[in-house]
């Protein structure tokens, strides 16, 4: 086989696996289905290679990792005030994602990548009681917890 047949292949292979990405929408809310200063949906259950977009719905707003609850191998990720971020997800695992003006209001989401278990001390981060609360809530609610 030819170098450029190889190469060819290889590409033709991951084709499949590039088509077959989903890309999650989460709306960024003053007010939602579960309240205000909310992420709608406020759970995503999705696949290694998906993407998140975060859509700046209301103003004010904007979507970052929370330090200490992402997996080993995702980078840590910070959306601008009121622009639209996508993140793809890269490693299996949990990760925790807020609204860094809107944290002390409970505006946090969780992504569970790759039906992942929730890692021991995920919630052990130091965050305002009502950024806890909100996502012990979402754990419970997805039976994660």
């Amino acid at each position: 086989m030819t170098f450029k047949t190889l190469v060819a292949a290889s590409v033709l292979a991951l084709v499949p696996a590039l088509a077959s990405a989903e890309v999650h929408e989460v709306k960024m809310l003053n007010r939602g289905e579960a309240g205000v200063m909310v992420f709608e949906p406020h759970f995503v259950s999705a696949a290694v290679g998906d993407t998140v977009k975060f859509i700046p719905a209301d103003k004010g707003h904007n979507a970052e990792s929370v330090k200490g609850m992402l997996p080993e191998g995702q980078e840590e990720f910070t959306g601008k005030i009121n622009e639209e971020i996508d993140i793809e997800l890269t490693a299996e695992g949990v990760l925790g994602v807020e609204c860094k003006p809107h944290r002390g209001m409970g505006m946090v989401m969780v992504i569970q990548v790759a039906d992942a278990a929730v890692p021991d001390g995920f919630l052990d981060v130091k965050m305002p009681k009502k950024a806890k609360q909100t996502f012990e809530d979402i754990l419970t609610e997805a039976s994660l917890n």
